[in-house]
């Protein structure tokens, strides 16, 4: 009985320990999707992306209004707002709280409370997200991403790849470990979501390429 409840108090105190880290971490990932990479990118140039092009603050616009150098920036910017919450909260208690960190992160990125709710789109976040934790399903999105961008170039296109691979990436890689597919599918509906005006143009035949 002596062993057993000291084995329930250190449990309790370890399940404490990861609820504090939650606590601290979740919120302060938020904060990191909420940095407003496209714009102070874009602003540096004189341009505005909310008020220019698609409207949406993301790379694929900034490299339309701001050009293809301010476009890779702002991509890259995206990219590491999920992939270090996400790979710093990995090496804290494990991949699901990364994924949690990094998907609260993208959150952060298509709803920030510092804009009305307002932000971008979440793919390059995402994306942050899957390199740093799934670093073999990034790459095989990427291998399948990149003829598809070559062939139709058009961004929205990409963007539907990569959300449909990533939940099934994730199932596979985490030996279909469903809490983790369920987030990611969860992510992936959400960035799919904000996608809706581009399928309506991508279905009309209206869909701007990136040239």
């Amino acid at each position: 009985m002596l062993g057993l409840g000291r084995h329930l108090l250190y449990s309790t105190r370890d399940y404490h320990d990861e609820v504090t880290w939650w606590y601290f971490l979740i919120p302060v990932s938020y904060a990191f999707g909420i940095f407003p990479t496209a714009q102070l990118v874009a602003g540096l140039l004189g341009h505005d992306p909310t008020e220019e092009g698609s409207g949406n603050p993301g790379a694929s616009n900034v490299y339309r209004v701001a050009g293809a150098k301010a476009g890779i920036l702002v991509l890259a910017g995206d990219l590491m707002k999920g992939f270090t919450p996400a790979l710093v909260c990995y090496f804290i208690d494990g991949r699901f709280l990364g994924l949690l960190a990094g998907v609260t992160a993208m959150l952060g990125h298509i709803y920030p409370v510092t804009r009305g709710f307002s932000g971008g789109k979440g793919v390059a976040t995402l994306g942050g997200v899957g390199i740093a934790l799934y670093p073999l399903v990034a790459i095989i999105a990427f291998v399948i991403w990149f003829p598809i961008m070559k062939l139709f170039r058009k961004a929205s296109i990409g963007s539907l790849v990569l959300i449909g691979i990533f939940p099934i990436g994730v199932l596979i890689s985490s030996s279909g470990s469903l809490r983790e597919f369920f987030v990611s599918l969860g992510a992936s509906l959400i960035v799919l979501s904000r996608h809706s005006k581009n399928i309506q143009r991508l279905i009309s035949g209206d869909e701007q390429a990136i040239d």
